[in-house]
Order: structure tokens, then sequence, then C-alpha cells
């Protein structure tokens, strides 16, 4: 573990932009935080030169897994359909499965909350080639049923000798972007082949509170992530609130993998930090949390992903956040901003992290990117090897300087 130094351009910044960046890579899970002006995002339009975001001088906490990190490759990138998330688990044979979120149109927006089917890729092994098996969710296409389009941001577990996969749809994609009448739901499975069948009637597991004072009242229940944990199942979710400025995190608990899952008082986050796409898994003893952060909020680097840890996966510790993972150029020994293709997004960053654990150790990162390193005309999930020495830790062995 070391502190971590982010050589990334910005087309310069003066000195109370990098002070400010200090200041919030020190902000954690619970941490009070005073407003702070966020980077301003520019229309998808208005592309930005491809050597944008490539020096600050930042000195943020690595984690061991940041540290470790290894560049593979593309995981899935198809010619005919935009890929998005991508979830891995590993079967008893040790081959690797990969469930996709992917659309046909060239676009991401409005296409992702329209058109999105989740797909099922296997490979060999993690590091690849995948190859496409089926779709094995659609949207029900019936106006007004919760799910009726674009199942997306897919996360598979096992539990016992079921697997569950969670999903995100809607009931109506013409809603504007980011629509809050999206919720979660579940569909198990003795195996990862399937057949496929969704829980209760519908299939739906979370969604807001039908209380007008609770904080999700009206709001979206997106992007889970799950784990069991002591007897109780911990499902993790993003939302919106009017007493928050942005997307929060929270994490909703039952007693049983279908629910009912209890909303919980108030989110994980404070009130001023954007974080979302969580993906959790526990290791040494620790439940950990690895989420994006697009502004920079919690680590200074914006579009890098934050790593939360806690003791019994309810209450994180603000002395134990690190650095999750950094901006694709830091790993990507052969990127070349000449040859990038910008297709969505104002930073080369990755989004929805998913890990996949080998034997109860982060082993692999798969996670989509707006960034086409290669050129592609399509959006790709790229996959990562995290090479773990043995003495590697979730938690932080030294001090941000």
């Amino acid at each position: 573990m070391k502190p971590h130094r982010i050589n990334h351009i910005n087309g310069g910044m003066n000195m109370s932009q990098i002070l400010l960046a200090v200041f919030v890579a020190t902000v954690s899970l619970g941490t009070p935080l005073q407003a702070v002006d966020l980077p301003p995002e520019l229309p998808l339009w208005e592309k930005p030169p491809l050597d944008y975001a490539i020096r600050h001088d930042v000195k943020v906490l690595e984690s061991d897994i940041a540290a470790n990190l290894e560049w593979i490759g593309v995981a899935i990138e198809e010619p005919d359909y935009t890929i998005w998330g991508a979830t891995p688990i590993q079967d008893e044979k040790g081959h690797t499965h990969l469930f996709v979120a992917r659309w046909p149109e060239d676009n991401v927006d409005p296409a992702w909350r329209k058109s999105s089917e989740i797909a099922h890729y296997l490979a060999d092994n993690p590091e690849g080639p995948f190859r496409f098996k089926k779709v094995i969710l659609q949207g029900t296409g019936r106006e007004g049923e919760w799910d009726a389009y674009a199942p997306h941001n897919p996360e598979v577990k096992k539990f016992g000798d079921r697997y569950a996969l969670l999903y995100i749809a809607n009931s109506n994609y013409h809603q504007p972007p980011h629509p809050f009448n999206q919720n979660i739901g579940m569909v198990v499975s003795k195996s990862l082949y399937g057949p496929w069948k969704k829980v209760g009637k519908t299939g739906l597991i979370l969604n807001s509170s039908p209380d007008s004072k609770h904080w999700t009242h009206g709001m979206q229940v997106v992007n889970p992530t799950i784990i069991s944990f002591e007897g109780k199942f911990l499902l993790y979710f993003k939302s919106r609130s009017k007493n928050y400025r942005g997307s929060v995190y929270a994490v909703a608990i039952s007693d049983k993998l279908e629910g009912p899952y209890s909303l919980p008082d108030k989110p994980l986050t404070n009130k001023n930090v954007t974080i979302e796409d969580g993906s959790v898994f526990a290791w040494n003893g620790k439940i950990c949390l690895l989420t994006t952060d697009n502004h920079g909020q919690v680590t200074g680097i914006r579009g890098g992903g934050a790593l939360w840890v806690s003791s019994d996966g309810v209450s994180f510790n603000p002395n134990w956040t690190q650095l999750g993972y950094d901006r694709i150029p830091a790993y990507f020994k052969n990127y070349d901003p000449k040859k990038v293709r910008r297709i969505y997004g104002q930073d080369p960053k990755l989004e929805r992290p998913k890990v996949l654990m080998i034997q109860d150790r982060p082993a692999y990162l798969y996670a989509p990117s707006g960034w086409a390193v290669h050129g592609g005309n399509r959006t790709a999930c790229y996959v990562l090897r995290i090479n773990l020495p043995d003495n590697a830790s979730p938690l932080p062995n030294s001090k941000i300087y």
C-alpha cells in the first residue's frame, strides 16, 4: 500500500482546484461534507480532446486492488451491440460466465432505458475469449408493468444451490434520462444456463417507499449489488432524494433472498457525495463496496473508483476508504489518445465495476467504458487481472500525505 500519484491533464489546474481535489480526497462515507462545486458536465455532443484529464498532481491512498491491477483487454465487444455492465461468476468446472447488458442501437441514451437486454456469455477462463450463449431477459413490452422496458445493470451471485440474478427495469422509457420509475427485480435458477424464473409474480423485489415522508419516495431504486452476511441478505442500491444533492447508496436488508427487503431510514452516503455502480464482496472478514466516483468527490480522481470497507456491511469506516481503481490510461500501456473513440462520457473511465472472486480473494475486475480504446464504433466491457500479493488486505496500512 502506498500513496498514489496520479498524472492527469485537464488543460492545467490552478492552485484552488488542486487544493479542492486534495480536500475531497479525504471525504468518506458518513463524513460530513460542505457543498462543493462539481466539475461542469459537458453536453455529449461537445467532445473534449481525447487526451483530456491526463495530468493533475493529487495524492490519494491506493487500495491493494488498485495498486495491483493489470490490463488484460476486451472481455466483450460486439459490432452490432452497445455493451454496458457485465457481472461475472464461475461455475464448478472453472468456466467463467458473464451476464451482460446490451442493446442494438449505437447510442447510449435513450437506448439503454428503452432496448437493453441481458445476455449470457461464456469463456473457459476469466480472461476469455467470451462466446455469446443466449439472451436471458428482456422487457415484457407491456406498458405500465414495472419491467416493461430495458432489463439492465445485472448482478449475479450464488446462494446455496441457487443462482440469483438482479437487474433494473422501467415501466416507461419516455421519461427524462435516469427516470424515477426504475426498480429492482430478481430471477433465480438452479443452473447458470437457466431456465431463469422471476421471484414472486413479477420479479420485483425492491422499489421506493409508498410513504411520502420516506427519503426514497417517488425516486428510483436501482443498480443493485447483494451479499449474504451473518444470516441476512444485504441489498445495496442507488437512489435519489429531494434532501440529497446527487445519487446516494443505501442498503436494504432481508432474512430471505426473495425478500421482503426493509428500506433504511437514511442512506449510507452523505448528502453531498455522488457515487453509484456498487459491487459488494466479502474479503478477509470485511465487507467491501466498490463504487464509481464520477465527480472525484471521494478519491480526488474524477472517473476513478472508491473502495469502501465495513465490519458489518451497514456502517462503513471512513478511515478505511481507499482508491478502488484509477482511469483507463493508468493501466492500458498502449493507450493512444489519437486512436481512442469517445462514444459516451467525459472521461476515459471505467464504469459499472464488478469483481470476480476466486478462492475468496478479488481476482478480476470487469467494467465497461464509453471510450473505445481501440477506436471501435461501439462500447466494450474490459477485464483487468487483480494480482494481489499474499499479504494483501482490504484495510489501508498507510496514510494520505
